[in-house]
């Protein structure tokens, strides 16, 4: 299930090792609408990690310091919320690469071993995590062919709930209007030989992102599979009349 992953905004422990015991090897832990602080944070990619399950973590801002912690943890890779156009974009991903690529700090700990990094430690740093630009604004979604072809930005992650806001149409619904931005997406991914990753929450969203090559479909929530836990197991026992 290389391509199905599950979005995790809670450190639980318990429900990763049941994720990776199903057969999920790839989550993305959100940062900006979740409940991780850096100490739990910490200790979660620590796991991630020994679990050999890859990590996504959507940082709290788009910032150096942001995208720079969460990478030092050891997550495989950064989606960077809230970009607006080709210039804000180009800055804000330099954070995600180390010069002369881009601008990242060093720091010796989890991502080295807790040792001194070889000579080719930083390059090779550079090619195994992925700087993801979240499109999510209209400004990005406008400059998305650009910011796709920046060297610091390795794939494109639509946000399609605040781009439909974003564009005024409300409430996100998979309507027309919200698949033309998404084909938008996966093109520009796609003309620059990069990958996109699809939140789909619906068959049809699943379906579409499928078919327009989707290196990762993030299907359910943390929230999402306890409460359809939870509605499944209250049905059984409606079905043998335990419950009215």
């Amino acid at each position: 299930m290389d391509k199905i992953g599950l979005w995790v905004s809670q450190p639980h422990f318990g429900f990763l090792e049941i994720a990776k015991l199903m057969g999920i090897s790839s989550i993305v832990v959100e940062l900006e609408h979740g409940t991780f602080d850096l100490g739990t944070l910490d200790q979660f990619l620590a796991v991630t990690r020994a679990l050999g399950v890859r990590t996504l973590a959507k940082v709290i801002a788009p910032t150096t310091e942001a995208i720079q912690q969460a990478l030092d943890f050891g997550a495989d890779a950064v989606i960077i919320p809230h970009l607006l156009g080709i210039e804000h974009a180009r800055e804000v991903t330099q954070a995600a690469k180390y010069p002369p690529q881009g601008i990242r700090s060093y720091t010796g700990g989890r991502v080295y071993g807790y040792g001194r990094p070889a000579a080719d430690a930083f390059d090779k740093e550079n090619r195994r995590t992925r700087c993801y630009a979240m499109i999510e604004t209209a400004e990005s979604l406008e400059d998305v062919e650009k910011i796709a072809a920046l060297p610091t930005v390795d794939g494109i992650f639509p946000g399609p709930s605040d781009l439909s806001l974003s564009r005024g149409r409300g409430a996100y619904s998979f309507t027309e209007a919200d698949r033309f931005d998404l084909v938008r997406c996966a093109r520009a991914a796609f003309t620059c030989g990069k990958p996109w990753v699809m939140p789909a929450w619906t068959p049809e969203e699943r379906q579409f992102g499928v078919k327009e090559g989707a290196e990762l479909l993030v299907v359910a929530s943390q929230t999402m599979t306890i409460r359809a836990g939870l509605n499944a197991t209250l049905g059984a026992l409606r079905q043998e009349k335990i419950l009215a």
